[in-house]
């Protein structure tokens, strides 16, 4: 019997319009009505993702910023929190502006972006959370960051990826959550880190608990859970780890496993 199941959001949970489907939510409530936890793990910033939670009528902590904050959905208590160390985030800053990529930093659970362009308001419109502007981003690195993101052109991010991991690799985890999406952490910042704190916070066992996620953010807690699900529209290098692979986001896949693993009605 399965007691946790941690759920990434986007190209998850969520289908290409961005919804979740009736017949994901009835699943979702049925496993709770089972006793099981269901939480999210998620890149989003902790506003975006209690947005989808309470869609889901979800009642646990939950995991935002790549597994960087577990915190209490009613009172927002924090659980656990890491922070992008100091000296790594100056590092990325300095790069940043030095190679003119757009990087946003989540602090305070705001997102300040150093002006607003199309890459600020295209985010801002897939979170549903609006942007800060301030012009002098170096300001703000002496407070806690929870997640520093660039946006650009994917195979750009990928060079960057290759050129910060000399950098801070030794100091904070990057990771890409989307093809144009690079998002730096705390090393201890991951879904795994997170899935494994929740699991021994609710009393379960990481042999019962499920995670389910698309891209390659998501390995740590696919490789962490008893059970690693990839979708079907996840990247090959997901599937390839994961231990199942379910149907695709528009094709209700989280329902799917819900229902094989939890239910077991298919």
């Amino acid at each position: 019997m399965y007691k946790l199941i941690a759920i990434d959001i986007d190209d998850t949970l969520l289908t290409d319009e961005c919804t979740v489907t009736p017949g994901t939510k009835e699943a979702l409530t049925a496993a709770m009505e089972k006793g099981v936890f269901v939480t999210l793990a998620t890149g989003r910033m902790f506003p975006s993702a209690k947005k989808i939670a309470h869609q889901i009528e979800l009642n646990v902590p939950i995991i935002t910023y790549q597994g960087s904050s577990v915190k209490t959905l009613l009172d927002e208590q924090v659980l656990y929190e890491r922070y992008v160390p100091q000296d790594a985030a100056e590092l990325l800053m300095q790069y940043c502006e030095e190679h003119n990529i757009h990087v946003q930093l989540y602090t305070d659970d705001v997102i300040y972006v150093k002006e607003d362009n199309q890459k600020a308001r295209d985010y801002s419109k897939l979170a549903n959370i609006p942007f800060v502007v301030e012009p002098d981003l170096k300001s703000l690195i002496k407070r806690p960051t929870a997640k520093m993101l660039m946006i650009d052109d994917p195979a750009r991010l990928d060079q960057v990826a290759a050129d910060l991991a000399p950098l801070i690799g030794n100091q904070a985890h990057i990771t890409k959550s989307k093809p144009h999406f690079l998002e730096v952490t705390h090393k201890e910042g991951t879904k795994g880190h997170a899935i494994a704190f929740m699991a021994e916070h609710i009393g379960c066992s990481l042999d019962e608990v499920i995670a389910i996620g698309d891209s390659w953010n998501d390995h740590e807690m696919i490789e962490t859970a008893g059970l690693g699900v990839a979708m079907g529209n996840a990247v090959q290098k997901l599937k390839d780890i994961a231990q199942y692979v379910t149907k695709s986001n528009n094709d209700e896949g989280v329902r799917h496993v819900i229902e094989k693993f939890i239910l077991q009605t298919v």
